[in-house]
């Protein structure tokens, strides 16, 4: 398959990156700092030029989307824009551009996180959008059959503990290997309107 993965440069893109590549599919790897493949998941412009010099692809992965963390009283309107534009809008998005580049059966993975389920202080923002992503995924698979959308849902992954341990204690985590599991099955299963809960 020819994958579109963007957010390649970060350690879930990486391992992704590295295993699609094992598995024999062509990745095409794309981000806000890569030089080959440049995309801003803000800028619709940004990534309908990116699908106008890939398409067509049978795969569009992302493992990118970030969020702001500060206590509710101190989140303001443009921190709840910040967090949406990066991790639900700019998802959408890749959704909704991309479905006139994508394989008749394609597929979309696209990544929230356990802040839509299981909360942590500081994280209202990220929560709101990874629930955006979460109701989007459910709802348009009703409608893009039988081109297939999923999301990945992570609980905090264990490569990163040593940055992210003291904002989620007692909390299980997840290993790359665990999450791009969930990339593959998403990938080259069946399954679509899903979110792959892992931990």
């Amino acid at each position: 398959m020819k994958i579109l993965l963007v957010g390649a440069t970060g350690s879930l893109g990486t391992a992704l990156h590295a295993t699609l590549a094992k598995r024999g599919h062509e990745v095409i790897a794309a981000s806000r700092s890569h030089a080959d493949a440049p995309v801003d998941l803000t800028d619709p412009a940004s990534i309908q030029s990116l699908f106008e010099r890939i398409r067509p692809v049978d795969a569009v992965a992302c493992a990118a989307g970030s969020t702001p963390y500060k206590p509710l009283i101190q989140l303001t309107r443009d921190d709840y824009l910040s967090g949406f534009l990066n991790k639900a809008l700019g998802q959408i998005e890749l959704v909704r551009l991309g479905l006139s580049a994508i394989a008749p059966r394609g597929s979309f993975t696209l990544v929230t996180g356990i802040l839509s389920r299981e909360p942590i202080v500081t994280s209202a923002a990220a929560s709101a959008a990874n629930g955006a992503v979460e109701a989007f995924v459910r709802a348009a698979a009703l409608e893009t059959a039988p081109i297939r959308v999923n999301a990945v849902s992570p609980s905090v992954i264990t490569e990163t503990l040593d940055k992210y341990a003291t904002f989620f204690p007692g909390y299980e985590s997840v290993s790359l290997e665990r999450v791009v599991q969930a990339y593959i099955r998403s990938i080259e299963g069946s399954e679509s309107g899903r979110i792959f809960e892992i931990g």
